[in-house]
């Protein structure tokens, strides 16, 4: 029987404050700190503290739900979460349950089938638990506990089960980091459980409206195991339900060692958690002031400028897509583009995503630290369409030009860069080439025509590289169809 996937997600964000959600502690780099040095009597639940909402994690949810179009509540409340687990110091998680901060959201997403809306059900606010590093030293086996993560502020996004392919979830996931980034609300950094997914999936027969049984799959720290989580229990529940089976119901873990989820307990319900009403908290009250200035501030979010990419420059979906993903790119390429500096759009996104992104990646840098403007760049583009160098050239100067902040026309003229298409000179090279290996051209005559690319290569190593690619190729033809006649 054929399947349909249905997957919803559930997304969990830590907020880039300085302090925690309910205290002062300052939240420090989990690669950095000390374990245990950034807590308080209140993050470590204490007797009689008291919590204080930080300001600053509310506006930054703020701007995710309203980036998110979501419905915001006027008024929202806490709750207590209870549960027991050695990393949740207190017994319970403080976070918001019947009245959430905002409901009712939207998250356009371009899939291959075109654009879809993948509706918001809820964004609220909480505070994160600690973390556990479990130890195994031979038959020795112990866990040790960080609290330095407990309460830091979390925002947690769920999506209603919109999604119908592996595809469909790692297109959605992307899309909302992409605009956690953008509103500054979180770094995102998977590496460093920033950001944390948690897939519901089930399968339905094709063409049935009616959800089928679904499984959650827990702290999933990667798209790689995200979609490789979600193919394991699309693989799991094919299985069982064409045997005659009946999916059960139950939280799964993901072991990303063995590629495969497993069984952690079964799925619980709101019940089991005992909700209340956090005593500690008043109602969390957002006016539409607060809103409209959050509004306000709000700037061009990743899908609507990966739109405007697509047709005010005619990119291809993916150099969008690569160009729109971080705020920074994305406005060094609008200036790039920009109509003053008279260079296609096209070769200004090949030149970016290329050689500039490959000086990036090896230094470790991102755009911030990039010797070069906007203008500097174009300068080299326009100088390597309009002939003035070729593109082998024009990649030795941007190499200099990055290393010394020189601009492209000084180097080319101080190292008499300039192309060489001066038919006569070029002729003659070509003669030259073909005069000194007499071996490989009788090779060339007697049927190896692969080895023109080779006497290419050798008229422009002569030129010093700086020979016109176009003039050298229709010379050597030339030359060649005359050996050959």
């Amino acid at each position: 029987m054929p399947y349909q996937v249905v997957i919803g997600l559930e997304v969990h964000a830590e907020l880039q404050t300085r302090s925690k959600m309910f205290c002062a502690c300052a939240v420090v780099d989990p690669t950095q700190a000390a374990p245990n040095t950034a807590v308080c009597p209140i993050c470590l639940g204490m007797p009689g503290v008291l919590p204080v909402v930080n300001q600053a994690a509310v506006e930054l949810a703020l701007r995710v739900a309203l980036a998110l179009d979501c419905q915001v509540a006027a008024s929202s409340l806490f709750a207590r979460k209870n549960y027991f687990y050695p990393d949740l110091p207190k017994g319970y998680q403080i976070s918001q349950y019947e009245q959430p901060l905002a409901v009712n959201g939207r998250l356009p997403i371009l899939t291959s089938q075109g654009e879809r809306i993948v509706r918001i059900r809820r964004v609220h606010l909480e505070e994160d638990t600690g973390k556990l590093t479990h130890i195994q030293r031979g038959a020795e086996s112990y866990s040790l506990v960080d609290l330095n993560r407990a309460g830091i502020p979390l925002l947690e996004e769920v999506s209603e089960p919109d999604l119908r392919s592996v595809e469909d979830a790692r297109t959605y996931a992307e899309g909302l980091r992409a605009l956690l980034r953008r509103v500054g609300a979180s770094s995102g950094d998977m590496e460093k459980g920033a950001i944390r997914f948690e897939a519901n999936v089930s399968l339905r027969p094709a063409g049935s409206d009616e959800l089928g049984t679904r499984v959650e799959i827990k702290n999933l720290n990667s798209f790689r195991a995200m979609e490789s989580a979600i193919r394991d229990q699309v693989a799991r529940q094919s299985a069982t339900l064409d045997a005659g089976g009946q999916v059960q119901q139950e939280t799964l873990g993901w072991d990303d060692l063995n590629n495969t989820t497993f069984s952690q307990r079964s799925k619980e319900e709101a019940h089991d958690y005992r909700y209340f009403p956090e005593p500690d908290l008043p109602p969390l009250a957002v006016d539409d002031v607060w809103q409209a200035r959050v509004r306000a501030a709000l700037p061009e979010l990743p899908h609507a400028q990966l739109q405007r990419f697509m047709t005010q420059y005619d990119l291809p979906e993916t150099d969008a897509r690569l160009l729109t993903e971080d705020a920074a790119t994305a406005a060094y390429f609008d200036h790039l583009a920009a109509p003053q500096h008279g260079i296609a759009p096209r070769a200004a996104a090949n030149w970016l995503l290329g050689e500039v992104f490959a000086w990036l990646n090896q230094t470790g840098g991102g755009m911030g630290s990039l010797p070069l403007t906007p203008a500097g760049l174009a300068e080299l583009v326009r100088l390597q369409e309009d002939g003035t160098v070729n593109l082998p050239t024009a990649k030795r100067v941007l190499a200099s030009m990055l290393e010394s902040g020189r601009g492209a026309g000084e180097i080319i003229a101080q190292e008499g860069l300039s192309q060489v298409s001066d038919g006569e000179l070029i002729a003659g090279l070509v003669h030259q080439v073909l005069d000194e290996h007499s071996h490989e051209l009788a090779a060339y005559l007697s049927g190896k025509d692969t080895l023109v690319n080779w006497f290419f290569g050798q008229v422009m190593r002569l030129a010093g590289g700086k020979a016109n690619p176009a003039v050298v190729r229709q010379e050597l033809e030339r030359q060649l169809h005359s050996k050959k006649a």
